[in-house]
């Protein structure tokens, strides 16, 4: 038990890596049908902030929605851009950053980088660490040994102490020790706030040094709305930022996803909800739940399916399937929830009516106000109120992500917009 609840409350801690925003805003709406034969499917060719990955002969590029090339396809690497960022790599081991004009802002000489981070980006190079400004200029010097980036105004940097002993502190943004190196781990600090590492044990610190939480617990979770979760003595237990404990310690997993002023817990095997005063509101009597999205939540039990609402009422019976054991199954996506039944696939609205009859043959969650639905053995795509809108034609097919879902007709791949036009790929489309 506990290593899987490390494994879980720990998604939420990152040392030495960045944690970056990683929301990226919705593309533009794209009018007009756009023809890329020599463009691939399948590899995330979608369009961020108006911009698209290209792909040609093993190496990509960016284009604008208006077809404007950006960058040509010489990089063997890139990601996704974010908040007008992307990171790139010609050789796949030396990495660098272009801007959203597609114009390289740092070169591709670098061992790892981080996105732009209050004003700086965290670096690697001669496997030593340091920061850059967006000018590709030298602040802190690459001196050690391993770095996160800068959050509210610290970064976590370690160094030797000795010729074995390697402890991590807190830096400013002017290169200035402010939190002296004499702990085995740290992480960067949330909500003013930071876990550190004594002996193989965990407690919190403030930005001053000050030792908030006793350093005696086997884990402490990041602060997370003002609550946050330690591990001691075989049990979890709650504590909110006055570092005033909320629960005993009796359970043994929690949920990092702080939901609609919930936690998802289990306690003696089964799990409930808690709410940020400690208090359990839904009692953990469940064999599986989901966090609470616009005020309902999957639950499972006797290895059948329902939702609740967040007084622990039943808003659809605990009766239904797994639904092909879908991530987003049971869980509100555009107001409807996906719910399976004997085999067939249909959805429900939030007060568990049938808005989709369950009459498909398989099905994936709404998005962008559309889903994909199969039927005779085709997919197609209907909408919120079940009306198909893009006929039943393709082999496979994948929910919208920024305007964009693949498709397959005919053995191939496509991608489609919400009218259904091909967007990529489109030689063989009819």
């Amino acid at each position: 038990m506990k290593a899987k609840y490390i494994f879980r409350l720990s998604l939420l801690a990152v040392l030495f890596l960045s944690i970056q925003e990683n929301t990226l805003a919705q593309s533009q709406d794209i009018e007009q049908q756009i023809y890329v034969d020599e463009e691939e499917c399948g590899c995330d060719l979608y369009f961020i902030d108006g911009i698209q990955k290209t792909h040609k002969g093993g190496k990509f590029g960016f284009k604008r929605y208006d077809g404007k090339v950006l960058t040509p396809n010489i990089y063997t690497y890139t990601d996704r851009f974010q908040n007008g960022y992307c990171k790139v790599s010609k050789n796949d081991s030396l990495c660098g950053i272009i801007d959203s004009t597609g114009k390289e802002i740092i070169p591709c000489e670098y061992q790892d980088l981080d996105y732009p981070k209050e004003g700086k980006i965290r670096f690697q190079k001669d496997n030593k660490y340091g920061f850059l400004d967006i000018n590709n200029n030298v602040v802190i010097p690459n001196t050690y040994l391993a770095a996160s980036s800068f959050f509210e105004g610290l970064a976590v940097v370690a160094v030797f102490i000795d010729s074995i002993t390697v402890n991590y502190g807190f830096i400013d943004g002017n290169n200035n020790m402010v939190i002296q190196p004499k702990y085995q781990y740290a992480m960067p600090f949330v909500e003013n706030y930071a876990v550190v590492k004594q002996y193989d044990r965990q407690g919190v610190i403030d930005k001053t040094g000050k030792e908030v939480l006793p350093i005696k617990y086997d884990f402490v979770s990041p602060m997370n709305k003002g609550l946050f979760w330690a591990y001691y003595d075989g049990g979890l237990a709650l504590f909110n930022n006055k570092f005033k404990q909320l629960t005993p310690f009796i359970y043994q997993d929690a949920n990092p996803v702080y939901s609609e002023e919930l936690f998802p817990v289990m306690r003696d095997g089964k799990w409930g909800f808690v709410n940020k005063k400690g208090k359990e509101k839904i009692p953990c009597q469940y064999e599986m739940v989901s966090p609470f999205k616009e005020g309902r939540a999957m639950v499972m039990l006797g290895k059948r399916y329902g939702i609740i609402d967040k007084k622990g009422r039943y808003v659809l019976p605990i009766e239904y399937g797994p639904a092909g054991l879908r991530s987003n199954a049971y869980i509100y996506c555009d107001g409807l929830a996906m719910v399976e039944k004997g085999g067939k696939f249909g959805f429900v609205d939030v007060d568990g009516k049938v808005v989709v009859p369950l009459k498909y043959e398989s099905a994936y969650h709404f998005a962008e106000g559309l889903a994909p639905v199969k039927l005779n053995e085709k997919w197609g795509f209907i909408n919120t109120k079940g009306e198909v809108v893009i006929p039943f034609k393709f082999e496979i097919a994948s929910f919208f992500e920024n305007g964009r879902a693949e498709v397959y007709l005919s053995g191939k791949a496509h991608k489609i917009n919400t009218k259904g036009q091909c967007v990529k790929n489109c030689k063989n489309f009819r």
